[in-house]
């Protein structure tokens, strides 16, 4: 896949994703007036999510309380939109704040990351390396039909 080899832009990837920059790839299935999601370019599996605020912020602390409703409002839809669309049995959710915690992005986000059952297999035990089950690109398109056709939704979604 190609994007393996780019060149990574300048200036934060989430700002670029939400300003729509051709500097980035934009695989955004999700976004309301304070909040969007988009899939990660590097998934651990299929419908690994980032939810992120839309404005610039780099801690937790620093949400609006409106942020904060949206971010758990937009949480909430997208765990039922990845339930509807790939039924995982579990997930991951969570901020990775600093490098340290192993934040690459300096901008806020949430992972949200399906869980299925027997994740690992033997080609990776031996291989040492992840089997990409889903090309994050069609994900992406199967998630922004999903959000799109998801009952009782008032904010914007955007396609990819």
């Amino acid at each position: 896949m190609k994007y393996f080899r780019e060149k990574k832009p300048d200036g934060c990837i989430l700002c670029l994703i939400y300003e729509g920059s051709k500097e980035v790839e934009d695989l955004t299935v999700y976004r309301s007036g304070l909040v969007s999601v988009t899939v990660n370019l590097y998934p651990y599996n299929p419908g690994h999510l980032l939810v992120f605020p839309n404005r610039h912020i780099q801690d937790v602390r620093e949400m609006s309380e409106q942020e904060e409703r949206e971010m758990s409002r937009v949480t909430k839809l997208t765990l039922d939109v990845l339930d509807d669309l790939f039924s995982p049995t579990a997930y991951n959710i969570g901020f990775n704040m600093g490098l340290e915690a192993g934040g690459s992005i300096d901008h806020l986000h949430q992972h949200i990351i399906p869980r299925y059952p027997r994740e690992i297999g033997i080609a990776e035990l031996i291989g040492g390396k992840k089997i990409l089950v889903e090309s994050p690109y069609d994900t992406a398109v199967k998630l922004t039909e999903a959000f799109n056709s998801f009952p009782s939704q008032d904010s914007v979604s955007k396609g990819c």
